[in-house]
Protein backbone atom coordinates (compact mmCIF):
# COMPACT_ATOMS: atom_id res chain seq x y z
CA UNK A 1 0.00 0.00 0.00
CA UNK A 2 1.31 3.29 -1.03
CA UNK A 3 0.91 6.05 1.78
CA UNK A 4 -1.45 9.02 0.98
CA UNK A 5 -2.86 12.10 1.77
CA UNK A 6 -2.27 15.21 4.52
CA UNK A 7 -2.80 13.86 7.85
CA UNK A 8 -0.72 16.31 9.29
CA UNK A 9 1.14 15.87 12.63
CA UNK A 10 0.65 13.73 15.26
CA UNK A 11 -1.66 11.47 13.84
CA UNK A 12 0.57 8.99 12.22
CA UNK A 13 -1.80 6.49 14.93
CA UNK A 14 -5.14 7.25 12.63
CA UNK A 15 -3.44 6.70 9.76
CA UNK A 16 -2.55 3.79 10.07
CA UNK A 17 -5.13 2.68 11.90
CA UNK A 18 -7.94 4.03 8.67
CA UNK A 19 -5.15 2.28 6.15
CA UNK A 20 -4.85 -1.01 8.04
CA UNK A 21 -9.18 -1.06 7.50
CA UNK A 22 -8.82 -0.84 3.63
CA UNK A 23 -8.84 -3.61 1.24
CA UNK A 24 -5.69 -5.07 -0.12
CA UNK A 25 -4.32 -2.66 -2.88
CA UNK A 26 -6.57 0.41 -1.85
CA UNK A 27 -4.54 3.34 -0.71
CA UNK A 28 -5.28 6.70 0.69
CA UNK A 29 -4.87 9.68 -1.72
CA UNK A 30 -6.28 12.50 0.18
CA UNK A 31 -7.09 13.77 3.03
CA UNK A 32 -9.65 17.12 3.87
CA UNK A 33 -11.12 18.95 6.53
CA UNK A 34 -14.92 18.76 6.22
CA UNK A 35 -16.66 22.19 7.24
CA UNK A 36 -19.94 22.72 10.26
CA UNK A 37 -19.06 20.56 12.89
CA UNK A 38 -18.49 21.62 16.34
CA UNK A 39 -17.85 19.32 18.55
CA UNK A 40 -15.79 16.99 16.49
CA UNK A 41 -12.85 17.25 14.05
CA UNK A 42 -14.18 15.75 10.99
CA UNK A 43 -12.61 14.79 7.51
CA UNK A 44 -12.47 13.43 4.16
CA UNK A 45 -10.69 10.40 3.63
CA UNK A 46 -10.50 9.73 0.08
CA UNK A 47 -9.33 6.01 -1.11
CA UNK A 48 -8.72 4.85 -4.70
CA UNK A 49 -9.41 1.28 -5.74
CA UNK A 50 -6.82 -1.11 -6.84
CA UNK A 51 -7.47 -2.14 -10.76
CA UNK A 52 -9.04 0.75 -11.72
CA UNK A 53 -12.59 0.04 -10.37
CA UNK A 54 -13.24 3.80 -9.27
CA UNK A 55 -12.03 5.67 -6.10
CA UNK A 56 -14.40 6.12 -2.78
CA UNK A 57 -14.55 8.49 0.57
CA UNK A 58 -14.72 7.42 4.20
CA UNK A 59 -15.28 9.97 6.56
CA UNK A 60 -13.50 9.90 9.90
CA UNK A 61 -14.32 11.37 13.32
CA UNK A 62 -12.27 12.49 15.36
CA UNK A 63 -13.15 14.01 19.36
CA UNK A 64 -10.07 16.04 19.81
CA UNK A 65 -11.61 18.59 22.74
CA UNK A 66 -11.08 17.48 26.64
CA UNK A 67 -14.79 17.97 27.25
CA UNK A 68 -15.88 15.77 24.31
CA UNK A 69 -12.73 13.42 24.78
CA UNK A 70 -13.27 12.57 27.87
CA UNK A 71 -16.88 11.53 26.44
CA UNK A 72 -16.01 9.87 24.04
CA UNK A 73 -16.45 6.03 24.38
CA UNK A 74 -20.23 6.73 24.77
CA UNK A 75 -20.96 9.21 22.76
CA UNK A 76 -18.99 6.89 19.69
CA UNK A 77 -20.12 3.73 21.43
CA UNK A 78 -23.31 5.06 20.95
CA UNK A 79 -23.43 6.21 17.61
CA UNK A 80 -21.58 3.29 16.02
CA UNK A 81 -25.05 1.38 18.08
CA UNK A 82 -27.14 3.86 16.15
CA UNK A 83 -25.70 3.62 12.30
CA UNK A 84 -25.69 -0.57 12.78
CA UNK A 85 -29.15 -0.38 13.57
CA UNK A 86 -29.82 2.11 10.63
CA UNK A 87 -28.75 -0.23 7.75
CA UNK A 88 -32.22 -1.82 7.44
CA UNK A 89 -33.18 1.32 5.52
CA UNK A 90 -35.23 3.92 6.11
CA UNK A 91 -33.05 6.65 7.39
CA UNK A 92 -30.27 7.68 4.75
CA UNK A 93 -27.50 7.58 7.13
CA UNK A 94 -23.73 6.31 6.63
CA UNK A 95 -22.49 3.06 7.27
CA UNK A 96 -20.06 2.15 9.99
CA UNK A 97 -16.57 1.20 9.21
CA UNK A 98 -14.75 0.75 12.68
CA UNK A 99 -14.67 2.48 15.67
CA UNK A 100 -11.93 3.22 18.57
CA UNK A 101 -13.74 5.05 20.95
CA UNK A 102 -11.09 4.93 23.69
CA UNK A 103 -8.46 6.09 21.22
CA UNK A 104 -6.65 2.86 22.25
CA UNK A 105 -4.59 3.04 18.85
CA UNK A 106 -5.82 6.57 17.33
CA UNK A 107 -4.09 9.68 18.62
CA UNK A 108 -8.02 11.01 19.55
CA UNK A 109 -11.14 8.66 19.70
CA UNK A 110 -12.25 8.52 16.04
CA UNK A 111 -15.15 6.46 14.56
CA UNK A 112 -14.56 5.79 10.42
CA UNK A 113 -17.71 5.58 8.51
CA UNK A 114 -18.78 6.02 4.47
CA UNK A 115 -19.02 9.13 3.03
CA UNK A 116 -22.70 10.45 2.48
CA UNK A 117 -23.86 12.40 -1.06
CA UNK A 118 -24.67 16.10 -0.92
CA UNK A 119 -24.30 18.93 1.63
CA UNK A 120 -25.56 21.34 4.78
CA UNK A 121 -27.77 24.12 3.56
CA UNK A 122 -28.01 26.85 5.64
CA UNK A 123 -28.52 29.80 3.32
CA UNK A 124 -31.01 32.91 4.00
CA UNK A 125 -32.68 32.14 0.69
CA UNK A 126 -35.80 31.29 -0.92
CA UNK A 127 -35.15 27.58 -0.17
CA UNK A 128 -35.40 28.01 3.35
CA UNK A 129 -38.67 26.76 3.24
CA UNK A 130 -38.65 24.00 0.88
CA UNK A 131 -35.71 22.73 2.71
CA UNK A 132 -37.53 23.13 6.78
CA UNK A 133 -40.22 20.79 4.47
CA UNK A 134 -38.16 18.42 3.58
CA UNK A 135 -36.48 18.74 7.42
CA UNK A 136 -40.09 17.99 9.14
CA UNK A 137 -40.33 14.57 6.69
CA UNK A 138 -37.70 13.33 7.41
CA UNK A 139 -37.59 14.17 11.52
CA UNK A 140 -41.07 12.09 10.81
CA UNK A 141 -39.29 9.34 9.54
CA UNK A 142 -36.71 9.34 12.20
CA UNK A 143 -39.61 9.30 14.97
CA UNK A 144 -41.66 6.35 13.04
CA UNK A 145 -38.39 3.71 13.26
CA UNK A 146 -39.44 0.49 14.82
CA UNK A 147 -36.66 -0.15 17.22
CA UNK A 148 -37.02 -3.03 19.34
CA UNK A 149 -36.70 -2.49 23.26
CA UNK A 150 -33.62 -4.15 23.48
CA UNK A 151 -32.17 -1.42 20.66
CA UNK A 152 -33.32 1.34 22.06
CA UNK A 153 -30.85 4.21 23.00
CA UNK A 154 -30.37 5.85 26.13
CA UNK A 155 -33.48 7.76 27.59
CA UNK A 156 -33.46 11.64 26.78
CA UNK A 157 -31.79 14.23 28.77
CA UNK A 158 -32.07 17.68 29.58
CA UNK A 159 -29.24 20.14 28.36
CA UNK A 160 -30.06 23.10 30.76
CA UNK A 161 -31.78 23.46 33.75
CA UNK A 162 -33.64 26.66 35.66
CA UNK A 163 -30.37 27.35 37.44
CA UNK A 164 -27.89 27.03 34.86
CA UNK A 165 -29.77 29.02 32.11
CA UNK A 166 -27.20 32.09 31.19
CA UNK A 167 -29.81 35.08 30.58
CA UNK A 168 -27.97 37.84 27.67
CA UNK A 169 -26.07 40.48 29.96
CA UNK A 170 -27.88 43.72 29.57
CA UNK A 171 -31.46 42.53 28.29
CA UNK A 172 -34.47 44.62 28.23
CA UNK A 173 -36.30 41.66 28.11
CA UNK A 174 -35.43 40.26 32.00
CA UNK A 175 -39.19 39.29 32.35
CA UNK A 176 -39.29 37.43 29.95
CA UNK A 177 -36.05 35.36 30.76
CA UNK A 178 -37.49 34.85 34.10
CA UNK A 179 -41.06 33.83 32.82
CA UNK A 180 -39.40 31.11 30.55
CA UNK A 181 -36.75 29.72 33.49
CA UNK A 182 -40.24 29.14 35.49
CA UNK A 183 -41.87 26.72 32.88
CA UNK A 184 -38.86 24.51 32.69
CA UNK A 185 -38.86 24.85 36.11
CA UNK A 186 -42.35 22.96 36.74
CA UNK A 187 -42.65 19.16 36.32
CA UNK A 188 -42.16 17.45 33.10
CA UNK A 189 -45.08 16.97 31.18
CA UNK A 190 -46.49 12.96 30.91
CA UNK A 191 -45.31 11.69 27.65
CA UNK A 192 -44.78 8.69 24.99
CA UNK A 193 -41.44 8.23 23.96
CA UNK A 194 -40.05 7.20 20.65
CA UNK A 195 -36.49 6.83 18.64
CA UNK A 196 -35.21 10.67 18.90
CA UNK A 197 -31.96 11.77 16.76
CA UNK A 198 -31.69 14.42 19.32
CA UNK A 199 -29.29 16.69 17.54
CA UNK A 200 -31.83 17.13 14.52
CA UNK A 201 -31.22 20.17 12.88
CA UNK A 202 -30.16 21.84 9.55
CA UNK A 203 -26.33 21.54 10.24
CA UNK A 204 -27.00 17.72 10.69
CA UNK A 205 -29.10 17.18 7.41
CA UNK A 206 -27.39 16.95 3.59
CA UNK A 207 -28.87 18.18 1.00
CA UNK A 208 -28.46 17.22 -3.21
CA UNK A 209 -30.15 18.76 -6.00
CA UNK A 210 -32.22 22.05 -6.15
CA UNK A 211 -35.73 23.36 -6.92
CA UNK A 212 -37.97 20.64 -7.45
CA UNK A 213 -35.48 17.80 -7.63
CA UNK A 214 -34.25 19.33 -3.77
CA UNK A 215 -33.84 16.43 -1.76
CA UNK A 216 -32.44 14.97 1.55
CA UNK A 217 -29.31 13.05 0.86
CA UNK A 218 -28.18 12.05 4.63
CA UNK A 219 -28.33 12.60 8.21
CA UNK A 220 -25.37 13.11 10.21
CA UNK A 221 -24.59 12.82 14.34
CA UNK A 222 -25.97 10.05 15.89
CA UNK A 223 -23.77 10.89 18.98
CA UNK A 224 -26.79 12.24 21.07
CA UNK A 225 -29.57 9.41 19.81
CA UNK A 226 -32.30 9.12 22.42
CA UNK A 227 -35.58 7.70 23.62
CA UNK A 228 -37.41 10.35 24.43
CA UNK A 229 -40.81 12.57 23.50
CA UNK A 230 -41.00 13.57 19.48
CA UNK A 231 -41.65 17.17 21.22
CA UNK A 232 -37.93 17.67 22.42
CA UNK A 233 -36.61 16.67 18.75
CA UNK A 234 -39.01 19.00 16.92
CA UNK A 235 -37.96 21.57 19.76
CA UNK A 236 -34.59 21.61 19.05
CA UNK A 237 -35.08 21.41 15.09
CA UNK A 238 -37.64 24.51 16.31
CA UNK A 239 -34.90 26.77 17.61
CA UNK A 240 -31.83 26.19 15.03
CA UNK A 241 -34.30 27.47 12.41
CA UNK A 242 -35.05 30.65 14.39
CA UNK A 243 -32.07 31.35 14.92
CA UNK A 244 -30.64 30.68 11.50
CA UNK A 245 -34.41 32.62 9.48
CA UNK A 246 -36.07 33.96 12.23
CA UNK A 247 -38.74 33.09 14.77
CA UNK A 248 -41.26 32.63 12.26
CA UNK A 249 -39.34 29.72 10.31
CA UNK A 250 -38.91 28.25 14.03
CA UNK A 251 -42.63 28.74 14.93
CA UNK A 252 -43.89 27.02 11.80
CA UNK A 253 -41.70 23.69 12.16
CA UNK A 254 -44.19 22.47 14.33
CA UNK A 255 -46.91 22.49 12.21
CA UNK A 256 -44.89 21.32 9.43
CA UNK A 257 -43.95 18.24 11.10
CA UNK A 258 -47.51 17.67 12.04
CA UNK A 259 -48.16 18.10 8.02
CA UNK A 260 -45.75 15.35 7.16
CA UNK A 261 -47.37 12.72 9.30
CA UNK A 262 -44.96 13.37 12.29
CA UNK A 263 -46.33 11.80 16.16
CA UNK A 264 -48.87 13.59 18.02
CA UNK A 265 -47.15 16.85 19.87
CA UNK A 266 -48.28 17.95 23.20
CA UNK A 267 -50.65 20.55 23.48
CA UNK A 268 -50.20 24.49 24.47
CA UNK A 269 -48.01 24.43 27.71
CA UNK A 270 -47.36 21.09 27.66
CA UNK A 271 -45.75 21.13 23.93
CA UNK A 272 -44.22 25.08 25.31
CA UNK A 273 -42.35 23.15 28.43
CA UNK A 274 -40.22 21.10 25.49
CA UNK A 275 -39.79 24.01 23.11
CA UNK A 276 -38.59 26.31 26.01
CA UNK A 277 -36.59 23.29 27.53
CA UNK A 278 -34.53 22.93 24.11
CA UNK A 279 -34.59 26.99 23.50
CA UNK A 280 -33.17 28.23 26.83
CA UNK A 281 -30.00 25.80 26.11
CA UNK A 282 -28.91 28.07 23.91
CA UNK A 283 -28.95 31.25 26.21
CA UNK A 284 -26.93 33.94 26.36
CA UNK A 285 -26.55 33.93 21.95
CA UNK A 286 -26.04 30.71 20.73
CA UNK A 287 -22.72 31.72 18.95
CA UNK A 288 -21.17 28.00 19.92
CA UNK A 289 -23.80 26.53 18.05
CA UNK A 290 -23.81 29.00 14.95
CA UNK A 291 -20.03 28.87 14.77
CA UNK A 292 -20.07 26.36 11.94
CA UNK A 293 -22.94 28.15 10.45
CA UNK A 294 -20.63 31.09 10.32
CA UNK A 295 -17.97 28.66 9.03
CA UNK A 296 -20.71 27.90 6.00
CA UNK A 297 -21.11 31.30 5.21
CA UNK A 298 -23.82 32.67 7.69
CA UNK A 299 -21.36 35.54 8.77
CA UNK A 300 -24.48 37.83 9.56
CA UNK A 301 -25.60 35.79 12.70
CA UNK A 302 -23.48 37.62 15.30
CA UNK A 303 -24.47 37.32 18.86
CA UNK A 304 -26.23 40.51 18.76
CA UNK A 305 -28.70 39.14 16.05
CA UNK A 306 -28.65 35.65 17.94
CA UNK A 307 -29.66 36.97 20.98
CA UNK A 308 -32.54 39.17 19.83
CA UNK A 309 -33.80 35.80 17.62
CA UNK A 310 -33.44 33.90 20.36
CA UNK A 311 -35.26 36.51 22.64
CA UNK A 312 -38.15 37.07 19.92
CA UNK A 313 -38.35 33.09 19.30
CA UNK A 314 -39.11 32.82 22.51
CA UNK A 315 -41.99 35.73 23.08
CA UNK A 316 -43.33 33.78 20.09
CA UNK A 317 -43.97 30.33 21.77
CA UNK A 318 -45.34 32.34 24.74
CA UNK A 319 -47.91 34.08 22.39
CA UNK A 320 -48.65 30.80 20.92
CA UNK A 321 -48.83 28.25 23.25
CA UNK A 322 -49.10 29.88 26.71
Amino acid sequence: MIDGGDWGQGWDGTRRWVEGLLAPGERVTAVSALTGGWTSRMRRVDVERAGGAGPYALVLRSFVKPFYRRHAPGLLAREAAVLRLLEGGGVPAARLRAVDGSGAVCEHPSLLMTHLPGTVRVAEDGGAGRRAGLLAAQLAAVHALDVAEEDRPRAWQAWTAPERVEVPGGTARAGLWRRAVEVIGGAVPAHRSCFLHRDFHPGNVLFTGAGADLAVSGVVDWVETSWGPADLDVAHCSTALALLHGPEAGLAFADRYTAAGGRTLADGRDHLYWRLLDALAFAPDARKVAEPWRELGRTDLTPAVLTERLEDYLQALFDRYA
